[in-house]
């Protein structure tokens, strides 16, 4: 009696831990999700033109500052010109500035924070054509259409929201995702709710009456 009840324990263990496997959120079109997805969500924080920087340089107040990257992607601070800072690290960017200040400081210690955040084109995800509001917009962990479409303010009156697309990169080539907004939006249609990656472009064209 003793091994069958074993054996039913044993059993009902085993499917419990495959049925919460199988519950996972399953990805959407996965076969046109880039196989190098993983790799492009890094969590070292390359900075970008556009981006904030607080610049502080430990004992030396005069030398600390706040600047903005420039579109070239350098930036100026006391005593350090034109350096570069697009696609380098906070960590990798005060080491730099170091590197530049210790022919006029001793042992200078530099920090770097961020303050506001743009990043790189391909950390970015651009909203182009009939949203209220297109910009390009920090990617963001776990970020869907519909978390863009809110911070774009939604469709443009003469939105063809239904003939969307998404543009995106993969390790083949460029994919074309096709996503109907306006059932999304108007119809709570959550299989358009499609996960965005670092580097699509969300294309929403104009109607044509």
């Amino acid at each position: 009696m003793n091994t069958i009840f074993s054996r039913l324990l044993t059993f009902l263990v085993i499917s419990a831990v495959l049925g919460a496997c199988a519950s996972g959120r399953p990805s959407y079109k996965a076969s046109e999700i880039s196989d190098t997805a993983a790799d492009s969500q890094s969590s070292d924080y390359s900075i970008g033109p556009g981006d904030s920087l607080q610049i502080f340089v430990w004992d030396h107040v005069d030398l600390s500052t706040g600047v903005q990257v420039r579109p070239d992607g350098k930036i100026s601070t006391p005593l350090v010109e034109d350096l570069q800072a697009a696609g380098r690290t906070p960590t990798q960017l005060a080491r730099d500035i170091e590197g530049v200040l210790k022919e006029y400081v001793r042992t200078p210690v530099v920090t770097v924070i961020m303050q506001g955040f743009v990043g790189e084109g391909a950390q970015q995800i651009r909203v182009v054509g009939q949203a209220v509001s297109p910009m390009a917009l920090q990617f963001k962990q776990g970020m869907t259409v519909l978390d863009v479409m809110i911070q774009v303010g939604g469709l443009a009156e003469f939105a063809a929201g239904n003939k969307a697309r998404i543009l995106r990169k993969t390790a083949d080539g460029e994919v074309e995702i096709r996503v109907r907004l306006r059932d999304l939006l108007n119809d709570g249609d959550i299989e358009q709710n499609i996960e965005m990656m670092p580097g699509d472009v969300l294309i929403i064209p104009q109607s044509f009456f």
